[in-house]
């Protein structure tokens, strides 16, 4: 038996990178997955190979009208959501000194407020069903900080904080609540960075290697079965031992 047949799972941002491998992964263990996705190339591309176990819904997470449309719609087609993978998230990165408003405002409204719309309306869902697992995408960088990335990191601290306390408030309703964060992640946009980066990074690895997406989309798997039932409130770094 797979570890998750018969479970309906969203992922957010699920048309490339970690949010397709999650996509794919859970298809392959027997679930019934529903990518929501800004981009509507990538997300149809990805439903489109997935198959008939895959469905692709264009959504805005930042906006709460397209949340609400998105889960609704999953609600009625599907009759269940029994997993959310809060993996959407955008990149601005510039130092503090010449990033503006919009830029640290647009990073916090993906990043962390669509995270909070996603699980606010799933949650409903949820608790009518009394059960449920969100699982949210942190970053190793929300311990440490990076470089250029005052927003990301303060959306990324902030998503930790949410966890711990949405786990504490839904635990009661059956659902689990954790969070996921990567260190030094293969995807398509990491492969745009100069190759003596690349190699100098993955050297401050302890593993002296670069994750794969499959690495973080398998602890997600994980997570979301049956097998992680008594796991809630963690935050579970997939880093290669950066962070020690």
């Amino acid at each position: 038996m797979n570890l998750l047949d018969k479970n309906v799972c969203i992922v957010t941002g699920g048309g490339r990178g970690i949010g397709r491998a999650t996509a794919e992964k859970f298809v392959s263990e027997g679930a019934t997955v529903i990518i929501a996705d800004f981009d509507e190339s990538t997300g149809t591309d990805t439903a489109d190979i997935l198959g008939e176990q895959c469905t692709f819904i264009k959504t805005d997470v930042s906006n709460s009208d397209s949340v609400k449309s998105l889960i609704k719609h999953v609600k009625e087609e599907f009759g269940s959501i029994d997993i959310i993978v809060n993996n959407a998230g955008i990149l601005q990165d510039q130092t503090l000194e010449k990033m503006d408003e919009e830029q640290f405002d647009r990073v916090i409204q993906v990043n962390m407020r669509g995270v909070y719309l996603c699980t606010k309306y799933t949650a409903e869902v949820m608790r009518e069903q009394g059960s449920g697992v969100i699982l949210n995408a942190s970053s190793v960088v929300a311990r440490f900080g990076n470089f250029g990335q005052t927003n990301y990191v303060a959306a990324k601290a902030g998503l930790e904080g949410m966890t711990k306390v949405w786990a504490r408030e839904l635990g009661k309703h059956g659902i689990r609540v954790n969070a996921i964060a990567p260190g030094f992640i293969k995807t398509d946009m990491t492969a745009q960075m100069p190759e003596k980066i690349i190699k100098m990074m993955g050297e401050k690895v302890p593993l002296k290697r670069w994750g794969q997406p499959e690495d973080v989309a398998n602890l997600y798997c994980f997570l979301a079965s049956d097998e992680a039932s008594y796991i809630s409130g963690a935050v579970l770094p997939v880093d290669g031992g950066v962070v020690v």
